[in-house]
């Protein structure tokens, strides 16, 4: 696919969600969370490690957890999120229509997004980049053996836009076979339909697991062609709940720079001779009596989930089945590119 044709794909593409998405008013947005009693959160159609929902009903993830935290530090319940799962085709109407009050869904920052969508994104959650997954019996061990094969991609995402930059840079070829899922994906690479499936790390090693074989006969290739920050959205217009949304992301990595952990924030944040602890809480009832939710939202969010170290550990990291490095998403001390602007 040639830079044309990347082009009007992505035209075509942004043009189909501004049709399908109707026109919602994007203002109070808080006001109708709270008549509602809930917060309805836009996450995948099924990630390991980012929002997958059990055999008991439960979601658990590392965007189900920013849901949460922001559930409740707006409602005080962090059981009042509920999760609406949405294919990465379907996601920015929904939000647009408002269908969901938040996007939480693995889903890469990018000017074309904020610029031609009418979105806005909050932060950072989770740096990574876009790999491919092959099959050990395929003999692919390098980027280069891929040219002129078909890829597996996932509609709706940046990755068919990335394979035909870094390939057309390079005089490659490649046929893109766009499907609806990661399940599917792996699916069609499993059977030979594809040579490879690109995507972010987590959505590859999700895949490989719940592959019909298991893992072992696949393996992801050492070569990343992007960078994909992903987030939190929220729709234009609404600056209040813009505002909310990001400070919630922002305090769970502030909880982490200093040392507030789920099982010691409320003890911290009482004592009176914790300095630190006692400016928070100053800011803690002028932030909220401003931005119209209850004192505690930063006690109740960390109580709810932990910090942002926890967080990645439990869902992605250490104490996960995927085993992932933090790499950048390491605190800005420890070599990575997350930190939190200050409070004052």
């Amino acid at each position: 696919m040639n830079r044309l044709g990347k082009t009007v794909a992505s035209i075509s593409a942004i043009g189909a969600v501004l049709l399908l998405s109707g026109p919602v008013q994007a203002g109070d947005t808080l006001t109708r969370i709270k008549e509602r009693k809930n917060l309805k959160c836009g996450v995948s159609d099924g990630i390991l490690g980012l929002s997958m929902k059990d055999q008991n009903g439960r979601w658990s993830g590392m965007d189900v957890d920013f849901c949460r935290a922001l559930s409740a530090a707006v409602l005080g319940d962090p059981e009042k999120a509920i999760y609406v799962p949405l294919t990465a085709a379907a996601r920015f109407s929904a939000l647009k229509a408002g269908e969901v009050d938040v996007l939480a869904r693995n889903t890469t920052w990018t000017l074309e997004r904020e610029a031609v969508l009418g979105i806005l994104f909050t932060g950072v959650l989770y740096y990574d980049g876009q790999g491919f997954l092959v099959s050990k019996s395929g003999g692919v061990q390098e980027l280069a053996q891929l040219n002129g094969s078909p890829v597996c991609v996932v509609k709706g995402t940046t990755h068919e836009g990335n394979l035909a930059q870094v390939f057309g840079a390079k005089g490659w070829d490649f046929r893109p076979v766009p499907l609806e899922s990661p399940g599917e994906a792996i699916e069609a690479l499993h059977e030979g339909r594809c040579k490879a499936f690109t995507s972010e790390r987590p959505q590859l090693i999700a895949a490989s697991i719940k592959a019909a074989g298991g893992p072992d006969p696949y393996i992801i290739l050492p070569e990343q062609i992007s960078t994909e920050p992903m987030g939190p959205v929220v729709r234009w217009g609404d600056d209040e709940w813009f505002t909310i949304v990001r400070w919630v992301l922002f305090t769970l990595i502030r909880a982490e720079e200093e040392d507030y952990t789920q099982t010691n924030v409320r003890s911290r944040l009482e004592n009176q001779d914790d300095f630190a602890a006692r400016s928070w809480k100053e800011m803690d009832g002028l932030v909220a009596k401003s931005l119209g939710i209850d004192p505690g939202w930063g006690i109740r969010i960390v109580e709810s989930v932990g910090n942002y170290g926890e967080i990645f550990g439990r869902n992605l990291g250490e104490r996960s089945s995927l085993k992932l490095e933090r790499g950048f998403n390491k605190l800005w001390k420890d070599g990575g590119l997350m930190y939190a602007p200050p409070y004052r």
